[in-house]
């Protein structure tokens, strides 16, 4: 029978570590051939978007879709899983933890394979849902003793450095600026929905790692040229998925001063196709717009977990 699970069972079975290695072992399956990803697909109306992430790991005897709506009163996320073998229907999972959950891993992933091996501040843009799982994903992979947060919103930045201080066991703190964010900072993370650029190239040290989050679409923009300028490798998920989405990369991408035969995809730094960091100098970047693969690698684990503990609810339709 096939099993739905529920935000509350999702929570209550998801771990970080859980993530980061369905994570990082979707992106090997893909850098070597054994999985496919389509890119996000959009229904646009004028109260409502539909979006669709589809991709298959046969590996895992997995394969499916990500949907979810936006609007006015809220976002909603579905997984539907399916198997590569029979075509019947494994799981229905509710999927905002799991997208928050599955997002931070991606950048936890990058940060692993680009960020020098010392790295022990990290300054981040963004104290929202996403901010979340992006910290706990970083403070997993590198050895952190501070983080600094900026939010455009200072009224509850200061109860969410105090709530992620005291889930991680780190110093969590808000920054006063967004110079204050980037400077001194051996990761900078962004994880908002600007239109414009965060921050200055000036104010990077060599040698930081960037991750930036949040800039799946053409109206979304988290870093200026100038950041872009000072970045090398500039890593994605999919080259594929980034030349159809990445706002912080399409101007320059349209104005011939970046190729896509620059981008490297994250499976293939992992994969030890392509290097990543090669100098403690070098400003890596990863550009991040998610992928199904990454949802659908998450969701094997939690549905394999589930039948284990006996969590969730069998569904009457789908075998």
């Amino acid at each position: 029978m096939s099993l739905f699970l529920s935000e509350k069972d999702v929570e209550q079975l998801l771990s970080m570590p859980m993530v980061l290695e369905a994570v990082e072992a979707a992106h090997r399956d893909l850098s070597s051939g054994q999985a496919c990803d389509v890119p996000r697909q959009r229904t646009r109306l004028p109260t409502t978007t539909l979006h669709i992430l589809q991709g298959a790991l046969p590996r895992m005897d997995a394969i499916g879709y990500k949907a979810y709506t936006s609007n006015r009163s809220g976002v909603r996320f579905l997984v539907h899983l399916y198997r590569v073998s029979s075509g019947s229907l494994r799981a229905v999972i509710e999927a905002d933890r799991l997208g928050m959950m599955r997002t931070g891993a991606a950048a936890g992933i990058a940060t692993r394979w680009l960020a020098r091996s010392d790295a022990q501040v990290a300054g981040v843009f963004g104290a929202g849902w996403q901010a979340e799982g992006h910290i706990e994903a970083l403070a997993a992979v590198r050895p952190l003793r501070r983080v600094k947060v900026f939010a455009r919103r200072t009224e509850k930045l200061a109860a969410f450095c105090a709530r992620m201080s005291a889930r991680l066991g780190i110093e969590v703190i808000a920054a006063v600026s967004p110079e204050d964010v980037v400077r001194g900072s051996d990761i900078v993370s962004t994880v908002t929905t600007s239109a414009t650029p965060l921050f200055n190239a000036e104010w990077l040290s060599p040698g930081t790692h960037v991750n930036a989050a949040g800039s799946n679409s053409l109206i979304r923009r988290e870093l200026g040229e100038d950041v872009l300028k000072r970045c090398s490798p500039i890593v994605v998920d999919s080259v594929e998925t980034a030349l159809r989405e990445a706002g912080d990369l399409l101007p320059l991408l349209e104005k011939g001063r970046l190729h896509a035969r620059e981008l490297l995809e994250l499976g293939e730094v992992i994969c030890g196709r392509h290097a990543g960091r090669s100098t403690d100098d070098q400003i890596t970047l990863f550009e991040s717009q998610g992928m199904a693969i990454q949802d659908l690698a998450v969701a094997v684990h939690l549905e394999e977990l589930a039948r284990e503990l006996g969590v969730g609810i069998e569904l009457p339709y789908g075998s």
